[in-house]
């Protein structure tokens, strides 16, 4: 009990004694002395916190909390814009949950890591094959991310000051490449849906397939128009659209990002997620992030290792190819993982599932009363419709009845609503939600 009294936290083995031994071997008295740099009113000491709970205690208060959410176990759901729900197999989970794999980091130490080294190798050759391109990292933050350091290494290699980004990419990766080149002093300039015009000036071009709004951009007469003052096409996919449509590398992108999240990854709030970046084998060098290469060893035997570059943290900054440092290597695993179990076969049939049952449900939608579709263009899992009364009043009705209904976008089209079907929709699903919405 005496030891106990030492440790006021079962978390932080420091005991008082050990504290005061660091203070005065760092030459201070007290705690408030080492600090005594930071202004007083940023000093925050005082947390109006609850009384401790143990853990039983604990565990049913965050059940209580949880109990709040739609659960997607429980809701029907139409939701996308980013974030999709498909089926995940149970290989993913089995094989991502092995403790070997998911207690690794940083494989900076080859002869130690081969089993960690070897997954993410095989990530990047899975994901080669999906998009066509040449070379792939092992990996960025999410596909915002992935974008804005691909707007990035096309300043870098061109030597130029200025983005382009076309108005049907998603808002939220147009603010994350905002701040990303904002912070370099690049800048980005939106260019509208079959403008004729792109600065000369401008490093590359961004285009989304299929964009924001779910339908297919004539993405060659944009690779056409980049190539033609010298820029780089930088091409966002859906990967699982790859399974059916024809991937980034045999329309002439110069790069292709992705978010990764439905290949085997939950929706899990916005994260983690990954980042897919590829890109043509001529930019290999100046691509960013960690990538990972297969050689053999003395005895001729395949071994796998860290190449280019000996870690994805850069130690001179300003030289630096990216600032990403943390590791997606779990992600990438299991993006691995669900592609290598569903098979260039299986990823097909995800993606004729997606796509039929979403023009199912855009038909069905389109012929009741004050609803129809805002774009005739071919599209893939996600169709925007016009409401007859706001989105916001439809989805709540829907959430009474057990449905997550889609993404109000009534901020860029008059009450219009993005909504997303896939796999795990049935036609149950979607014609309990037509039968809501003709009700209303």
């Amino acid at each position: 009990m005496e030891v106990m009294s030492k440790m006021p936290s079962p978390y932080l083995p420091n005991t008082d004694a050990d504290r005061s031994a660091m203070l005065r071997e760092i030459g201070v008295s007290s705690i408030d002395e080492l600090f005594q740099d930071i202004p007083e009113r940023f000093r925050h000491t005082h947390f109006n916190l609850p009384q401790p709970l143990s853990e039983l205690e604990i565990k049913k208060e965050l059940s209580k909390l949880a109990s709040r959410n739609a659960s997607l176990d429980n809701y029907t759901c139409f939701l996308g814009a980013g974030s999709y729900r498909h089926f995940i197999p149970s290989t993913v989970d089995h094989i991502t949950g092995r403790s070997e794999l998911y207690t690794a980091y940083t494989p900076y130490q080859a002869e130690v890591s081969q089993g960690t080294l070897q997954t993410v190798y095989e990530y990047q050759s899975l994901v080669c094959q999906l998009t066509g391109m040449e070379v792939s990292n092992a990996g960025m933050y999410d596909g915002s991310t992935a974008a804005a350091e691909a707007a990035i290494l096309a300043c870098m290699i061109t030597k130029r000051g200025k983005v382009a980004v076309l108005n049907t990419v998603t808002p939220t990766y147009c603010e994350v490449i905002d701040t990303y080149v904002g912070g370099r002093n690049l800048s980005v300039e939106t260019v509208e849906l079959n403008s004729n015009h792109l600065s000369s000036d401008c490093a590359c071009l961004i285009v989304q397939q299929p964009n924001f709004f779910g339908y297919f951009e004539e993405v060659k007469a944009y690779v056409q128009k980049a190539h033609d003052i010298g820029a780089l096409l930088i091409a966002i996919v859906d990967p699982i659209s790859l399974g059916l449509f024809k991937p980034p590398g045999d329309y002439g992108a110069d790069i292709a990002v992705a978010e990764g999240q439905p290949l085997g990854i939950p929706t899990s709030f916005g994260g983690p997620y990954l980042g897919i970046f590829t890109c043509r084998k001529e930019y290999l060098r100046q691509m960013p992030g960690r990538i990972i290469g297969k050689t053999v060893d003395v005895d001729g035997k395949p071994g796998y290792v860290m190449t280019l570059v000996t870690r994805e943290q850069y130690i001179r900054r300003e030289r630096a190819l990216s600032n990403i440092c943390t590791s997606e290597a779990l992600m990438a695993l299991a993006a691995a993982v669900y592609l290598a179990t569903l098979g260039k076969r299986g990823l097909k049939q995800v993606a004729e599932l997606c796509y039929h049952k979403a023009h199912y449900a855009a038909d069905a939608i389109g012929k009741l009363k004050g609803y129809s579709l805002a774009f005739q263009q071919p599209f893939f899992k996600e169709f925007v419709i016009r409401c007859p009364m706001a989105p916001s009043q439809i989805n709540e009705a829907l959430l009474k009845n057990s449905i997550i209904g889609g993404l109000d976008i009534s901020h860029m089209i008059d009450n219009a609503m993005l909504l997303c079907v896939t796999e795990v929709n049935t036609k149950q699903d979607i014609d309990r939600l037509v039968e809501i919405l003709g009700t209303l």
